[in-house]
């Protein structure tokens, strides 16, 4: 199954509203990094186990861990968690940027160090979401 058919069938097989404000969202997605690598994570390991949600993710950027080996993975994510969706900005240095820049104006929201958590798209300011995107997605190494 290729990747389009899996992210699709992802975000239908979501409750209302979650679903609508998924596939915005992934819309959203497509139209800021239009050219990109899209990826499916079906949240199991190597051993079919489930060890985390799925996730979409858009971009494509380099991990390189202590030991020295690297690992492609992509730079933004999207998940449907138990109270709503979850929006993962990848490859930020500054672990307080996303709380200290957008953390007040975002709106109902939990924001962390690479994490923006909200239940729903009318409870948060979507241009600020926007940016706190765009400005992962930039920071491309």
């Amino acid at each position: 199954m290729n990747i389009q058919k899996q992210i699709s069938e992802y975000i239908n097989s979501q409750p209302e509203p979650k679903r609508t404000d998924m596939q915005e969202l992934h819309d959203l997605m497509l139209e800021l990094m239009p050219d990109d690598t899209l990826w499916f994570l079906d949240g199991k390991n190597d051993e079919g186990k489930t060890v985390s949600n799925p996730n979409i993710g858009y971009g494509l950027r380099t991990i390189q861990y202590a030991d020295g080996k690297t690992k492609d993975f992509y730079q933004i994510g999207m998940s449907a968690n138990t109270t709503g969706i979850s929006v993962y900005i990848m490859g930020i240095d500054d672990k307080t940027y996303l709380t200290r820049t957008f953390g007040e104006k975002i709106g109902k929201a939990s924001v962390t160090g690479y994490c923006i958590k909200f239940r729903a798209l009318k409870d948060i300011n979507i241009e600020i979401l926007k940016a706190a995107i765009q400005y992962g997605y930039e920071q491309k190494p």
